[in-house]
């Protein structure tokens, strides 16, 4: 009988610790929808960003992709954000999709302009950088180590 205690006892705390590590987890890892305003940005290449994936200045997590969807008319990805309510976002800012390493997640990074006027609501990100894939960059690297950008008419 005292074994079948013990057992329970064990099982007891663990499933405590188990809740405990749960509810650390919510409440510190800002799982859930942001509250804030909509922007919307438009892509040609979305290299596999999520619904649900950050949005990020200087690696600061500022928002999160709400929806992506594609223009019927300009077959572009238009992709919305929703921006933390206390961060005020220059309207010449560059959207650009980046990667957290090889298989890591995607997210769309940020990098704010100059201009004094910020984005509102409803407002869309005109300067956007598309998707860059490894063979994108792969191949950009060949074409300069072999002189593909050279207009000397120089050959190797």
């Amino acid at each position: 009988m005292s074994k079948n205690l013990a057992e329970t006892a064990v099982g007891a705390v663990v499933l405590l610790i188990a809740f405990s590590f749960l509810y650390f987890f919510f409440t510190t890892a800002e799982v859930g929808t942001v509250q804030g305003y909509e922007v919307k940005a438009t892509f040609t290449k979305v290299g596999g960003l999520q619904p649900g994936s950050d949005v990020r200045i200087s690696g600061i997590n500022v928002g999160t992709v709400t929806q992506r969807i594609l223009d019927p008319e300009t077959y572009r990805a238009v992709v919305t954000l929703t921006i933390k309510s206390g961060v005020k976002v220059p309207e010449d800012t560059v959207a650009t999709i980046g990667s957290e390493g090889l298989f890591g997640g995607k997210y769309v990074l940020l990098k704010p302009g100059q201009s004094k006027k910020s984005l509102a609501a409803g407002d869309t990100i005109d300067n956007t950088e598309d998707y860059r894939t490894l063979e994108d960059q792969v191949g950009e690297i060949i074409f300069l180590a072999t002189g593909g950008g050279r207009d000397d008419g120089a050959t190797k």
